[in-house]
């Protein structure tokens, strides 16, 4: 059966149930991957996969059943088993069904074709030589990978939605190892997009220069250094701290948020984004899980916390509207709270370059505010090393000294440690270089003064 076929029929048994409050979720995926090792094919695979979920409301609960079959019998079995778990959950908690009112967004289709899957193997063979070509020092266990997606998100319910949103990209990795005869060393570099946009020569170029600039690293002495986060490594961080701008996690107890709407949880010039439609988004979404219609809105503005990020159930709790992020992590799970593409809004442009036409944010106009300290490039062990409930966070890094206001000396195996709510208040400098990790969490690069490093004894 179609998509269109199965969902006529699930409403068809949802009515002969005399089901009213109910809603369709569907996915669909199909993805192609390359990886390169050695300027050969290593792997190479293609997925096609499709979900449903259908969530029934029955007097106050909800049910949920899921399948990966589109057939009469399991459109049927579907609703029932829906119906039997809304009959069996014991929680008190109210659940919801959009109604009809939202403006939605239009999103552009899409003018690229579907790269085949021998456009993007050469694309990856061309990468890994270009690799292999931007330094001599470059060494085997250099990687290429690429990777095309595209999904498809439908949802349909009693109260007369029937929405639909198509994304689609193509990705690429360069994961080169150079060596100095000594030591291997590792650099990165990836982009997202349409693939026809691609300079894999410029981004070769710029994961072997990762690599290369790291050789020679050497720890640092332990103290309180000014630091400049990179916009990748502030992104990380942000990442990493997302949750906290969750009603779902402030209502369990789990955000020192909880509450702070219109409080000041951050300097004056932090600005954090939530954009379903940011121009350069390869997720774009025009409604959200519970088909909400979803919006651009700045969660802090000027330091002030504006909004945690709701779904329905977080919204009626708190006596708000939804902001329209509800999200599934997959098509069989419950709905929580997701943000799209989230960001530290950079320095304005008109705000980017001193009376004597200097740039002063870029990261060069950074180290020359900074003088001296570290310019950290990386942050490792987020998982144990970073606290979201407490905000505290020590993490291993790497980077450069920051000397005489110049990008310096490449260091390693220190750790920085402070605490993410105070970070956000201590930012003196956003810079202008806003770029993403993973294509959805952003920053710009950021300078903080008197951060805790722990490096050699001086």
């Amino acid at each position: 059966m179609t998509y269109q076929e199965f969902k006529e029929a699930v409403v068809r048994y949802a009515a002969e149930n005399q089901i009213t409050d109910y809603e369709l979720y569907y996915t669909e995926s199909e993805s192609v991957s390359v990886e390169i090792f050695k300027e050969e094919v290593k792997g190479y695979s293609t997925e096609d996969s499709m979900g449903i979920c259908f969530r029934c409301v029955v007097n106050g609960k909800a049910g949920y059943a899921s399948t990966e079959n589109r057939t009469e019998e399991e459109a049927k079995s579907l609703v029932l088993r829906a119906l039997d778990n809304a009959g069996s959950i014991e929680s008190e908690e109210k659940a919801f069904i959009h109604k009809q009112g939202d403006t939605y967004a239009v999103l552009e289709e899409s003018s690229s074709a579907v790269p085949s899957g021998a456009e993007l193997t050469d694309a990856a063979l061309a990468l890994q030589k270009e690799l292999y070509q931007a330094d001599s020092r470059v060494a085997d266990g250099t990687q290429a990978y690429m990777a095309y997606s595209g999904e498809k998100y439908a949802l349909c319910n009693s109260n007369g939605l029937d929405l639909e949103d198509r994304v689609a990209c193509s990705m690429c990795y360069a994961m080169p190892l150079v060596s100095d005869g000594s030591e291997m060393y590792d650099g990165f570099e990836n982009k997202m997009g349409d693939l026809k946009d691609f300079d894999l020569k410029a981004i070769a170029e710029k994961a072997v220069e990762d690599a290369v600039s790291t050789i020679g690293a050497e720890s640092v002495p332990s103290g309180k250094y000014t630091v400049i986060f990179s916009n990748k490594a502030m992104a990380t961080l942000l990442q990493t701290y997302s949750s906290v701008f969750s009603a779902e996690e402030a209502q369990k107890g789990m955000s020192l948020l909880n509450g702070k709407e219109g409080e000041k949880i951050a300097a004056d010039i932090i600005t954090i984004v939530d954009d379903p439609m940011y121009a350069d988004s390869v997720t774009k979404r025009t409604f959200d899980g519970e088909g909400v219609a979803t919006y651009v809105k700045n969660v802090v503005e000027n330091g002030v916390l504006v909004t945690l990020l709701h779904n329905l159930k977080t919204a009626a709790n708190a006596g708000v509207k939804s902001t329209g992020n509800a999200g599934r992590l997959s098509y069989a799970s419950v709905i929580g709270v997701s943000p799209y593409t989230f960001y530290i809004q950079p320095a304005a442009k008109e705000d980017s370059e001193a009376s004597d036409g200097t740039a002063k944010k870029t990261p060069d106009g950074l180290f020359a505010l900074a003088g001296e300290g570290i310019y950290i490039t990386e942050l490792m062990g987020l998982h144990a090393g970073a606290n979201p409930v407490t905000g505290d966070f020590s993490l291993a890094s790497r980077g450069f000294l920051i000397t005489d206001g110049k990008k310096g000396a490449p260091v390693k195996n220190f750790t920085v440690s402070g605490n993410f709510f105070e970070l956000l208040k201590d930012v003196e400098k956003v810079g202008d270089d806003l770029d993403f990790v993973r294509g959805k969490y952003g920053s710009p690069s950021v300078m903080v003064r008197n951060l805790a490093i722990a490096g050699k004894e001086a």
